[in-house]
């Protein structure tokens, strides 16, 4: 302030003295003023949710050790009666690559394109949609993503499972996990060990550098017994290997001429491959052999 009119006298602005000058931060308060309200994070809060953690742990342990694991048969790719299945949370997509515009030629629209429009939009949603709103009927563009990606998921998921539910109706199929499952209750009920996973080894061809093994190559019985004679079980045609040990010769030519369950005769159809009663009696001769 001046006290005078002399110019060289020095002038000291002191301020209004009604405002109070700040000398420290305010000091953010801690949980404890807050009581009933909020608690301190380590060890109380972390200490929660570690129990609530090993409560839900124990419960899964529980489930896992009263029901036994849904184990098929061991994997046989010449069963032509499976049907293969993804897991439920991968129908929808399953389900997609059905259509037309999205298998085929078309495969890469289904497989990259729709997939990386779908995660596309998810991460340009905070982009999309800056508002601070948080009901979801004032935010349209998540809430319009959101939707149509549930109703699409839900659509093909449903008409997925029902197709699949269809074609083990009219196949007359039941899936493999489930008949494990029945063979499991039915010997732990009749008290038998429950059935083995395991592949047994079968009987090994026998005399297999004999004439009969190569008129068995020219004869109608590779097609569907095979080349190694082992059949395929899951489609109902069994192996001929170990045939021998209940059929004689005369009964295998017997089956050849009459055919035997869903199997019908064989005998003209042989006889127009080009091979003779003689051939197809080696044929009977060196089945008849084959004992395990």
């Amino acid at each position: 302030m001046a006290h005078g009119h002399d110019s060289d006298e020095k002038i000291v602005y002191v301020g209004d003295s009604r405002i109070r000058s700040k000398t420290s931060r305010l000091t953010q308060p801690d949980y404890s003023a807050f009581p009933g309200k909020s608690e301190v994070f380590i060890p109380n809060f972390l200490l929660k949710e570690w129990m609530v953690a090993v409560v839900a742990m124990v419960g899964i342990l529980v489930l896992v050790m009263t029901e036994a694991a849904p184990l098929g048969y061991p994997a046989d790719p010449t069963n032509t009666q499976f049907i293969p299945m993804p897991d439920w949370y991968f129908l929808f997509m399953y389900q997609l690559l059905k259509y037309p515009y999205a298998s085929d030629q078309f495969v890469v629209f289904g497989t990259v394109i729709v997939p990386g429009i779908l995660f596309g939009s998810l991460m340009l949603v905070p982009f999309l949609d800056t508002g601070k709103e948080r009901r979801f009927y004032r935010r349209p563009i998540t809430s319009t993503l959101m939707m149509l990606s549930l109703v699409a998921i839900t659509y093909l998921t449903v008409v997925s499972w029902t197709h699949y539910q269809h074609e083990l109706t009219e196949k007359n199929i039941i899936p493999e996990h489930i008949k494990r499952e029945e063979e499991m209750h039915a010997a732990k009920s009749a008290g038998l060990p429950a059935p083995s996973t395991k592949k047994t080894a079968g009987a090994a061809i026998v005399a297999a550098d004999d004439p009969g093994a190569e008129i068995y190559k020219k004869a109608t019985c590779v097609t569907c017994h095979g080349a190694e004679l082992k059949g395929i079980p899951a489609s109902g045609i069994p192996a001929l290997r170990g045939v021998g040990d209940k059929h004689n010769q005369e009964a295998i030519l017997g089956i050849i001429s009459k055919g035997i369950g869903n199997m019908g005769p064989q005998h003209d159809d042989n006889i127009k491959k080009g091979l003779t009663e003689a051939d197809l009696t080696k044929l009977a001769e060196w089945l008849s052999k084959q004992k395990s």
